[in-house]
This record gives structure tokens, sequence and C-alpha cells, in this order.
């Protein structure tokens, strides 16, 4: 005899293969000046602003809907730095968000952002997942060397 699904068959495992790519964004990271930087200069970054992402997906014949908010941002500063902030930072003039590099090269920046999930089947209230960690696409940065020129003079 085969079994009827009931809600509480319903997996976080089942409902995430449902969501991922929809429910949890991957952000990227948006960086001022954009493309490349000095060395000893405040690089500022940022990325999509908060907000709560929801989506009801069918699992098991079931309604699913999932919430997931942004709660935490991890920035991989591709020099070996991370920094893991509550806020997804601002653009210029805002400097709430910035990283200094101490050398010059090319650098890859990522940024994983934790997010609080919840779901809830058929009406039957929400259940808790903790933090999902999503790690974006990298963005490529030049960390170029500023080199003082004595011009002109003396005449």
């Amino acid at each position: 005899m085969q079994q009827i699904p009931r809600p509480e068959d319903v997996t976080w495992d089942q409902v995430l293969s449902e969501v991922k790519d929809v429910v949890f964004p991957q952000l990227w990271v948006k960086v001022q000046p954009a493309g490349r930087t000095l060395v000893n200069l405040d690089t500022i970054v940022y990325t999509n602003k908060y907000k709560v992402y929801s989506q009801t997906v069918t699992v098991l014949g079931f309604p699913v809907e999932v919430q997931a908010a942004p709660t935490s941002y991890t920035w991989n500063f591709g020099d070996g730095t991370t920094l893991t902030t509550t806020t997804p930072g601002s653009p210029y003039p805002s400097k709430e968000i910035t990283h200094k590099y101490m050398k010059k090269g090319a650098v890859n920046l990522t940024l994983t952002v934790g997010y609080e999930a919840r779901y809830n089947v058929a009406g039957t209230g929400f259940r808790y997942i903790g933090m999902v960690p999503i790690t974006g696409p990298a963005t490529a940065l030049q960390v170029r060397e500023a080199v003082p020129v004595l011009v002109g003079g003396g005449g």
C-alpha cells in the first residue's frame, strides 16, 4: 500500500533544491572606484540593498512558502582579508564599508551573504532553518601603485 504524503514529510533539502537560485540570490561586490584602485586608498564596497525574498513552490504536492532575509555579509577582498558586516554598504559618498590594499596586483572580491531562512508547508506554520550562506560571483579589481613625479620647475 502506498503512503500518501503529509505536509510534515516535506524536508528542507527538498525545499532548498526547488528554491535555491530564486530565493537566495547570489549578490556581487560593487566597487568604487570601479575596475581599479590604488594602494593605501579607501576602496568602497557595497552590494544590492537588503530585502526579504519570498517564493512559493510545490513539494510532494503541497504549497511551500519560503522566506529568506539577508542578515550578514562577509566580504572577501581577495588579498587574504575578510570583513563581516550586518549591512550591504552604500556607494560614494558613503564610506560605510571600505578596504585599503597594501600591495599592487590583481584581486578578485567575493561576497558571501548569510540568509536567515524559514519555510511553511501548506499553512502548517513556519519552520526556522537558520543561516544559509550563498557566495556570489567574483568581481575583478586591479590594485595599482601611484608614483609621484616631479614636473615643471625652476627656471
